[in-house]
């Protein structure tokens, strides 16, 4: 366990909050073998279950994800202070990590990423997901697309927008910019941009034939708006993920 938790007492939640920053240093090393970063930018953060004051988890600014290491993530207030670790909190971060920790309790866990085909998808005019693969079942009444955000995300008050915006659901496309995913647990967050991603990937290359996109029924629908894990294997999606990286990258859990 790292001197960052060791300085600390020993206890339970001290214990608990070093799985969790395995778990988010497993989403980084991931999130670069995918290709979602953009280059240093790009930032994934988590409320820790802690009481008194909210304090979350996030990646500092200046690393690469495939660099990332469990020690590394600062533990910043809602404020945009570095309480702990080493390294400052992006001010994009803030703006948008803290306002959505803030005004949406239930979001935990945050991904905001820039991966290749859902951020190609919120550059169309008509940026949606076609009810045409299995996955839209269980994605499409979980998606709302941001087609205001033409503005960067440089001051609280386009946090907040884009915090209401996202309001109950769990994915949003951001028209122009990228993709944020939120959920209870880093597994379920991490598990559903994943899916998304995928999904995002087989729409663009089938529009990319010409050809008319069938649409699947809508009696088929999901209509599920709870924890994602609950329904699909989060967690054990993120244990194979961590299984792999504890073979060719163990140095994340450091």
């Amino acid at each position: 366990m790292s001197a960052i938790i060791e300085s600390r007492s020993s206890s339970k939640a001290d214990e608990r909050e070093w799985e969790l920053r395995c778990d988010m240093a497993a989403v980084f090393r991931v999130a670069a073998r995918e290709g979602w970063n953009e280059q240093i930018g790009n930032h994934n953060s988590l409320m820790l279950p802690d009481e008194g004051e909210p304090r979350f988890l996030i990646n500092p600014r200046g690393y690469l994800f495939q660099e990332l290491k469990a020690s590394d993530l600062i533990v910043c207030d809602l404020d945009g202070k570095v309480l702990r670790g080493t390294g400052e909190l992006r001010k994009v971060a803030f703006h948008i990590h803290a306002r959505i920790h803030l005004l949406n309790p239930n979001a935990t866990c945050v991904i905001h990423v820039h991966p290749r085909w859902l951020t190609a998808l919120s550059l169309l005019r008509d940026a949606e997901m076609h009810l045409s693969h299995h996955n839209n079942l269980a994605l499409n009444d979980r998606i709302v697309y941001d087609h205001e955000g033409d503005e960067p995300v440089h001051h609280n008050e386009e946090g907040d927008r884009i915090a209401r915006c996202l309001g109950d659901k769990s994915t949003m496309v951001m028209r122009g910019h990228g993709v944020t995913v939120v959920g209870p647990t880093v597994a379920d967050a991490f598990d559903e941009c994943f899916i998304a991603e995928r999904t995002a990937m087989y729409q663009m290359t089938a529009m990319s034939t010409g050809q008319a996109m069938h649409h699947l029924p809508e009696r088929l629908r999901r209509r599920y708006n709870g924890p994602w894990g609950d329904r699909y294997d989060a967690r054990l999606h993120l244990d194979a993920w961590r299984r792999i990286l504890d073979r060719e990258e163990p140095d994340y859990k450091q």
